[in-house]
């Protein structure tokens, strides 16, 4: 019988190690199964004290106990090391505090800005227009793409419409520092001349049916410098460009503007831009 016993407990015991919500000490009542040095009666938590009492002097806590609660131990340890480096690195707190699904929206969106921003830097990104100075191919308010990609392999053919940092000449007579959109009508070497209200590249009269209006300047035949572009605006009697302060660097040009795209029902690509 005493043989049969001893199984029941070490069945029992074995039990809990494997994870069930059994208690060795909770099952043999008043006896314990090792003599740990814990008083044998029931706890005030309703547990037995055999087997949760307090080893004795010189045997080291978690040590690989029978009832398997040197494991438990072990788990508690490893769980204190991570606390710990926690409690010393807040952000990593912070970030372990969060729930797995919370953490894969924090790095499914961090890609997605990441991807956007280097979308904008060096590819395409979006613009808006401010002003009159390109009417009729915008008006104020329309939003449009402009592609950064092709100023790397082509050079600037006339009727490009490029967006552009504003050159010395411009922001020492404005002050306005901020990007600009005008029509390329000359590149490096053309022959430029504006006369009787026409355009004149290479001594050839252009048609222009992207213009609002024939020009009421005239410029003198010049011709457009190497690392230069000569822009004018399609409203041209309403546009502050190059037949007021000069020729453009070609290293100011941000890009292209290939597409418009706001307001709907003026979606398209842009007129003599491709």
């Amino acid at each position: 019988m005493r043989f049969l016993a001893l199984m029941f407990v070490i069945g029992a015991c074995h039990a809990f190690h494997s994870g069930d919500r059994w208690r060795c000490g909770g099952l043999i009542g008043s006896r314990s199964l090792l003599p740990l040095g814990g008083g044998g009666g029931i706890g005030s938590d309703g547990r037995g004290g055999g087997g949760l009492g307090r080893p004795p002097v010189g045997m080291a806590a978690g040590g690989g106990d029978d009832d398997g609660s040197g494991g438990e131990n072990d788990d508690v340890n490893r769980g204190n090391s991570e606390e710990n480096d926690a409690s010393q690195n807040p952000i990593k707190k912070q970030w372990l505090s969060l729930s797995s699904d919370n953490r894969d929206d924090i790095k499914t969106t961090s890609a997605s800005f990441i991807f956007a921003l280097l979308l904008r830097l060096f590819i395409i990104e979006p613009r808006f227009i401010p002003s009159m100075s390109m009417f009729p191919t915008f008006e104020v308010g329309d939003q449009l793409l402009v592609e950064k990609v092709s100023k790397v392999n082509r050079h600037y053919q006339r009727r490009d419409v490029v967006v552009f940092n504003p050159p010395k000449a411009y922001v020492d007579l404005t002050g306005n520092t901020e990007a600009l959109i005008k029509r390329v009508v000359g590149v490096a070497g053309d022959s430029i001349e504006v006369k009787g209200k026409h355009l004149f590249i290479n001594g050839v009269e252009q048609e222009e049916p992207f213009t609002n209006e024939l020009p009421d300047y005239t410029i003198q035949k010049l011709t457009v410098p190497d690392g230069m572009v000569l822009v004018l605006g399609d409203n041209r009697n309403y546009s502050f460009d190059s037949h007021i302060w000069g020729f453009l660097p070609e290293r100011n040009v941000i890009g292209r503007a290939v597409l418009k795209y706001w307001p709907p029902w003026r979606l398209g690509t842009v007129e003599g831009g491709l």
